[in-house]
């Protein structure tokens, strides 16, 4: 937790957990006001959760959430008129204590010198160089006037976008490239699956995204507000204005946890959770171990619609915990139920027969074309839209003694509402060469891609080359086209030790990595779950994100 101070009535932060509360109150804190919309990152509890904790050690707590690099005139208003009405002194947070810091300063405008206003934000370590020309400018940023400027800009400092960087300068030492991702932690997140079912401790998924990123690439810690792909320029948060001459677009993809009614005043209590965030998934793992505990109950599993990250993982939750209860002789005295949005148990048929060998062998109940719609964490009850044959919709309730949450996924809302989206708010890219089909210079990657691909880590391992093939022939420095084929991966963990290793291409091809022998991917085997285990997380760690493109060269044509 590291709080700055900018007046004796006002401190910021980044973002806080419910264990922080305690000592927050301790420096003498007597409220809270949060400027982070819940679900914005896979790593952050809800307002709800906070609230709940400074209620309890006597500290007012407000929500004034704020998406990244958009903060109105309005809002800063709204944030004066919470620091007139509450108790001091405040903390405010939100990712990283920029938008608590721009509302503050816009709250002042009026009533504070602004070279005072940039210094109390500097003296803190936060830039508003940004703010200010807003200030002067009528409220619109000038793109004419950069902050700076790379000849590669790459959004997203995760999987897709850290390989990208490594893979162009293992083309291309030297080449000028900025990475910007306000995060200050990378994330293995195909572990989390491993975390929930009680194999990984969750802090080998993690390290510092400074360790990660590579060497030469400047890191630019803000968040991104808007795109101007006509004047080759990203706004960020702060007003700030970067320009380029490639960009890269890789930001991964937003969990709408506010998408199921209830939802965020429950996770991670009353036995609802989810592998999708990394404070949950040990959650999960207490949740299996406390059902063996009573002995028995009901575990409902959700699936939404796609596309979602890792359309396995859900089942993986499933499959792990109910191998668990098997192995404790009690699986007959839990109720399992898989609530999937789709229509079928996987989007690959040569893969269903062996996921249904298991749930058949833990006695799982599918019920097909149900949607999550709200869920009440104290009554342990989840309402579940169902499709009907006829086209209309029903109610399903059902009650639970645990709850696997698997929310609605959509693109980040600044690539949704920018030049780059198509109908549906995705990067619009072809689906080959992953270049955007309007912007020449502009490419995307990943999740927020709209390639049809599934969106794994595996699909990012074979796209980063490709993407950086790319851009080194548009500057010049490559020859040929490199083409994505729409590989992806999933390794479906239907037991502790046991693994069904999906490979497909566009059109759900199948396409094995290995010869039938050794692993044969559409069976449980000992040998894929030792490469899901063991092998997987070094190759993502030592490989992929140090541009080591092993088994992942792109096809390069002409």
């Amino acid at each position: 937790m590291e709080i700055r101070f900018l007046t004796g009535q006002l401190s910021v932060s980044p973002q806080i957990a419910s264990t922080d509360i305690e000592a927050i109150a301790a420096q003498g804190f007597r409220a809270l006001i949060c400027n982070r919309p819940d679900g914005e990152g896979p790593d952050h509890p809800g307002f709800q959760e906070i609230e709940q904790a400074a209620r309890a050690a006597g500290l007012a707590a407000s929500y004034l959430p704020v998406e990244s690099g958009k903060v109105t005139d309005a809002q800063g208003e709204a944030f004066g008129a919470l620091m007139a009405g509450l108790p001091k002194p405040v903390l405010a947070y939100c990712r990283t204590g920029m938008r608590s810091t721009t509302m503050w300063a816009l709250s002042q405008a009026r009533h504070m010198p602004l070279p005072e206003i940039v210094g109390h934000a500097a003296a803190a370590g936060f830039d508003l160089k940004g703010v200010v020309r807003r200030l002067v400018n009528g409220g619109k940023t000038p793109v004419e006037v950069a902050d700076a400027s790379h000849e590669v800009v790459i959004i997203g400092g995760g999987a897709a976008g850290t390989a990208v960087a490594s893979s162009l300068l293992a083309r291309q030492p030297g080449l000028d490239i900025a990475i910007i991702d306000p995060a200050d932690i990378h994330y293995y997140q195909p572990g989390w699956t491993l975390v929930g079912g009680g194999v990984f401790d969750p802090r080998i998924t993690a390290r510092t995204m400074a360790s990660v990123l590579p060497h030469g690439v400047q890191w630019i810690r803000a968040a991104v507000a808007a795109f101007e792909p006509e004047h080759n320029a990203v706004i960020l948060d702060g007003c700030r204005v970067i320009k380029y001459r490639q960009l890269v677009v890789c930001p991964g993809l937003k969990l709408d946890w506010g998408a199921i009614e209830g939802l965020a005043d429950t996770l991670g209590r009353n036995g609802v959770t989810s592998n999708y965030r990394y404070d949950l998934a040990p959650y999960t793992w207490r949740m299996v171990q406390q059902l063996s505990r009573q002995g028995q109950g009901r575990a409902v599993f959700t699936q939404p619609p796609m596309p979602i990250k890792c359309a396995g993982a859900p089942q993986k939750a499933m499959y792990l915990s109910a191998d668990q209860w098997l192995r404790e002789r009690m699986l007959d005295k839990v109720d399992i139920q898989f609530c999937n949005a789709g229509a079928v148990l996987f989007g690959v048929p040569d893969y269903v027969p062996a996921l249904m060998h298991y749930v058949e062998r833990y006695g799982i109940h599918l019920n097909f074309g149900e949607t999550l719609a709200s869920v009440d964490g104290p009554a342990g009850t989840a309402v579940f839209r169902r499709a009907l044959p006829d086209g209309g919709m029903a109610q399903v309730t059902r009650e639970f003694d645990m709850l696997h949450v698997v929310p609605p996924q959509k693109a980040p809302d600044f690539i949704r509402v920018s030049p780059l989206a198509d109908a549906a708010g995705w990067a619009d890219v072809d689906p080959a060469t992953l270049r955007h089909k309007r912007y020449e210079n502009v490419f995307a990657l990943g999740d927020a891609a709209n390639t049809s691909n599934a969106k794994t880590a595996a699909a990012a391992r074979k796209q980063a080359p490709v993407v950086a093939h790319n851009v080194l022939a548009l500057r010049g420095m490559a020859h040929g086209e490199a083409h994505y084929d729409g590989y992806g991966s999933c390794p479906l963990t239907v037991a502790r030790g046991k693994v069904v290793l999906a490979e497909f291409l566009y059109g759900g091809k199948v396409a094995p990595s290995f010869p039938n022998w050794f692993i044969d991917g559409t069976k449980p085997s000992r040998a894929a779950w030792l490469l899901k285990e063991r092998i997987l997380p070094s190759l993502y760690w030592e490989g992929m994100l140090k541009g080591r493109e092993w088994m992942a060269r792109p096809a390069v044509a002409s």
